[in-house]
């Protein structure tokens, strides 16, 4: 009911396309965990991969890969539990942009979008 947005399409065919897979862990007390949340719906976070070349040659450094899916423009929150030093926007290429810096704040970090834009971010990671 309503329109795609309100119905959960996107999350609906994630889940069809990408269902989760159970692998059996050595305890089962393991407390539940999260590398990473968005505070919006209309945000798919799409990819979380090993910084490239691209990024300086950081092997400590991730790239988390976003777009706005609903074709509105919001500000999201993405939160992590990895041990962040250095956030910053980059291009597709993973080379951090000009200005791109993003500061930390208390309920993560703040990212604006535009209907349908992609935003990749940068992550330095602490030892």
């Amino acid at each position: 009911a309503g329109s795609f947005q309100e119905a959960g399409v996107i999350r609906q065919a994630y889940n069809l396309n990408f269902p989760l897979h159970v692998v059996p862990a050595s305890c089962a007390q393991s407390p539940a965990w999260s590398a990473f949340s968005v505070s919006s719906p209309a945000i798919v976070l799409e990819t979380v991969k090993q910084a490239g070349a691209g990024a300086e040659d950081r092997a400590e450094a991730v790239v988390v890969r976003l777009y706005e899916a609903h074709g509105s423009t919001v500000t999201a929150w993405l939160q992590t539990s990895l041990p962040v030093k250095e956030a910053m926007l980059c291009d597709l290429l993973e080379r951090p942009v000009a200005q791109g810096r993003l500061p930390r704040e208390q309920r993560g970090l703040r990212l604006s979008f535009t209907p349908f834009r992609v935003l990749s971010v940068l992550l330095v990671l602490s030892h």
